[in-house]
C-alpha cells in the first residue's frame, strides 16, 4: 500500500483551504529502465475530495502529472471540526484514502 497522504486543511471564514501531497510514483509508460525495456504505465486515475462525506472535489487525471503529485483547493461553506478525506485511485486498480479534521 502507498505512503499515507500529508493533507492540511484551515478554515479561514467560512471557506477550507485545502493542501494535499500525495505519494506516487506516476510512471507515464514511456520511461525505460536501465536494461532498455520500457517502464509500465503506473498513474492516479481517480481523485476525489470529500467535505463530511459529501462529495466536493473530482478529478480525472493521467499519466502526465508528476510523481509525487501536489493538490490545493478551496471549499466553500466549511468549518474548524469538519472532516476533510481525499480518495485516489490508480490505473492498477490500487487505492488509497486519508481523512484530516479542518483546523
Amino acid at each position: 500500500m502507498a505512503d499515507p497522504m500529508k493533507i492540511r486543511a484551515a478554515a479561514r471564514g467560512d471557506v477550507v483551504d485545502v493542501r494535499v501531497l500525495m505519494a506516487h510514483e506516476m510512471e507515464t509508460g514511456q520511461r525505460k529502465d536501465a536494461a532498455g525495456k520500457l517502464v509500465p504505465a503506473w498513474f492516479i486515475s481517480d481523485v476525489t475530495a470529500s467535505l463530511n462525506g459529501k462529495p466536493v472535489v473530482k478529478a480525472f487525471w493521467g499519466p502526465a502529472v508528476s510523481k509525487n503529485p501536489y493538490l490545493q483547493f478551496k471549499v466553500k461553506g466549511g468549518k474548524a471540526g469538519d472532516k476533510i478525506s481525499i480518495t485516489w485511485i490508480d490505473n492498477k486498480g490500487e487505492k488509497r484514502t486519508d481523512e484530516v479534521t479542518v483546523s
